[in-house]
């Protein structure tokens, strides 16, 4: 029997995953991928002898990959290095109080009974609730929302009491916090899908139970190791990867993806198109409009997007063991800075920021004394019309000032020797991001699970999609979550095992 061929368009987390599964079942499988590395947002930063991760730099759910590769007869940890942080991170707030949220028990009780007096109660309770309300959820995320029908699935019925869609992820940690700060610390993980406690819905609560339950994680050598193994094990078992080589067009006959035409005119044809870029700039690039009945141009233009972020990638000539791995610095008036970015749409005067200082766990980001420096400012997406051509410049002074005031970084201005800025405009227009929007569609209840685009794309056959733009949204786990979804459809739909 002919081995089935697979064109996958993008070499990022989620298409490197369905490679992975594909590939290990015998497809023909193919990746085009636009940009001369690998990855996408979970690609390195070479900056002279620093390294950084592009994107994300928490790995969490390690389940999730780990499970990946067990399908394709594989041990993740024998290709990468993967260590637990302990404490998780350094939160701080206003007034330079600071909370070290650690899985140990008694350490977490310290730190918070320091912190919040009398909230050691509320989490053990929190602990217990968002543990049945996880162990709900999880199943549901990884089920495909292709029909209406699907909403009726046992899984989800039987999840209905535990969604806490009608409120806010803010609302249900006041069910165990009374100190506004105390629900902060837990609930400012919607910001990982680019959205406001006091927004997203309370279905969220379960991100910071994933890092409470099972812990935060380093990939050694930085997260973006993850996709390097990730091509790696793929190509093993005859994925061929092709970087350099931008597609132009999915080819549709007949309402059906039957392959693709690369920007040189070549043709390749394929039984199987899966998608792998950021979704909405898919459409309006490299789709044809009337090709679209549902997802058009209009339409994207509509819908609710994430924030953006606005990035420092610093190579310091200074160590700081003193600070932390991860670092979240809370504005002064953080629900004000929340609603500036979602709702006003305008710069915080008094912006919150998270800084990640990989260098004390991780030996081999920097030259020996020296530090690479991630700093992570969330801000509005693109439909703010904020001119970052004016404000780039300014904006980051106002960042490294408040590095070394509020988040403990004294000295750096004078220490830096390399340097990188990625504004929402660079997100756009060099690293194909619509709207900059870095968290992808946002994941309102009218954005999620059947309403967001379909792992099997709907608009035409033999096509589907991967990546944060689609089910279940945005964040790696459940990227490789919507590779595993999409991989195993094609696998079901050929029967193969």
């Amino acid at each position: 029997m002919r081995k089935r061929r697979v064109v996958i368009v993008g070499a990022g987390p989620g298409g490197l995953a369905a490679s992975m599964l594909l590939s290990s079942r015998g497809y023909n499988v193919t990746i085009f991928e636009k940009k001369d590395y690998i990855g996408g947002r979970n690609s390195p930063i070479k900056l002279g002898e620093f390294t950084f991760d592009m994107g994300p730099t928490f790995f969490l759910m390690i389940n999730v990959l780990e499970d990946i590769f067990s399908l394709t007869g594989r041990d993740l940890h024998k290709y990468v290095e993967i260590k637990e942080l302990d404490p998780m991170y350094r939160l701080v707030f206003s007034g330079g109080r600071s909370l070290y949220p650690s899985r140990d028990k008694q350490k977490m009780k310290d730190t918070l009974e320091a912190f919040s007096p009398g909230s050691y109660n509320g989490y053990i309770k929190y602990l217990e609730k968002e543990e049945k309300k996880y162990n709900k959820l999880i199943p549901c995320l990884k089920m495909p929302y292709g029909k209406v029908t699907d909403f009726f699935s046992r899984q989800l019925i039987t999840s209905i009491p535990y969604l806490d869609a009608h409120t806010s992820i803010f609302n249900v940690l006041g069910r165990y916090f009374d100190n506004d700060d105390a629900r902060i610390a837990f609930t400012f993980q919607a910001k990982y899908i680019g959205m406001s406690p006091w927004q997203a819905p309370g279905t969220f609560s379960i991100i910071s139970y994933i890092e409470h339950g099972g812990g935060i994680f380093h990939v050694m050598g930085g997260l973006n190791r993850l996709s390097m193994a990730m091509r790696k094990a793929a190509e093993e078992d005859g994925a061929v990867v092709h970087v350099n080589t931008p597609v132009k067009r999915i080819i549709i006959e007949n309402g059906k993806a039957v392959g693709v035409k690369l920007e040189d005119g070549t043709v390749e044809k394929a039984d199987y198109v899966v998608i792998n870029t950021d979704f909405a700039h898919a459409m309006t690039h490299i789709v044809e409009p009337s090709d679209i009945r549902k997802w058009t141009a209009n339409r994207l233009e509509n819908k609710k997007y994430s924030c953006s972020t606005f990035m420092l990638y610093l190579g310091v000539n200074k160590r700081y063991d003193d600070i932390q791995h991860h670092n979240i610095i809370f504005s002064n008036n953080y629900r004000k800075n929340v609603d500036e970015i979602t709702r006003s749409k305008i710069l915080s005067e008094d912006p919150s920021f998270y800084i990640q200082n990989a260098s004390v766990t991780d030996p081999f980001l920097a030259p020996n004394g020296k530090s690479t420096i991630y700093v992570l400012v969330p801000v509005p997406n693109n439909k703010s019309k904020i001119d970052w051509n004016s404000q780039k410049s300014p904006y980051r002074d106002k960042i490294l000032e408040l590095m070394e005031t509020r988040g403990g970084l004294t000295g750096i201005r004078q220490n830096i020797v390399q340097e990188k800025v990625i504004t929402p405009l660079d997100w756009e227009h060099e690293i194909d991001v619509y709207k900059g929007a870095t968290f992808n569609l946002a994941h309102n209840v009218g954005q999620m699970l059947y309403f967001r685009p379909h792992n099997k794309f709907e608009e035409f056959d033999n096509c589907y999609l991967v990546g944060g733009g689609t089910h279940p949204g945005s964040g790696l786990p459940t990227i490789y979550m919507s590779g595993r979804i999409s991989a195993e459809q094609i696998m079901q739909r050929d029967d193969v095992k």
